[in-house]
């Protein structure tokens, strides 16, 4: 252990937030691997591909808000899912001023396609750990991740509390 984390008692190897990036991006790697060979899909065209077969048609605004990804990855997933065919816009019957996008029929056959695949990695990520403690992961996840989006904004905290000098 270096003079500094002996004095801290900070080891990042058991800091939670690099715990949660290592999590990450191990089991995206693994998922990822799959619909990049088959189809050489990126990230956000996977994953707007993914809000869609759950819930459409929905509006860009729409998938940005149910996928985690910002406006600008899914306008470029939107224009990449459009160029391959899988997606196609619709202006909005109830709303002229909105377009609405879904699955084409190619876009559900790779879906059907690739939904199997992803489901058995899943699996393989979670073997070894039983029924019960799969849904206490989910749990305790969702939990930690309602416990960050309540936490104020350190940036915010800093404003009413001393600043404090570095060393």
């Amino acid at each position: 252990m270096s003079d500094t984390a002996d004095k801290t008692g900070f080891r990042l190897s058991d800091f939670l937030p690099y715990l949660v990036r290592l999590f990450y991006r191990d089991v995206s790697e693994s998922v990822r691997d799959i619909y990049i060979t088959a189809y050489g899909l990126t990230v956000a065209e996977w994953r707007t591909m993914g809000v869609l077969n759950d819930h459409q048609p929905l509006s860009a605004s729409d998938v940005v808000s149910r996928s985690s990804m910002d406006k600008v990855n899914i306008s470029r997933a939107i224009a990449g899912l459009q160029k391959h065919g899988f997606i196609e816009r619709h202006v909005d019957p109830t709303d002229r001023r909105r377009v609405l996008l879904r699955l084409t029929a190619k876009g559900r056959k790779v879906m059907r396609h690739l939904v199997p695949l992803v489901l058995d990695v899943e699996q393989q990520l979670l073997c070894g750990l039983s029924e019960e403690e799969q849904a206490v992961l989910i749990g305790l996840m969702k939990r930690v991740r309602a416990n960050a989006a309540a936490i104020t904004p350190y940036a915010g905290r800093m404003k009413t509390t001393k600043k404090m000098s570095r060393p």
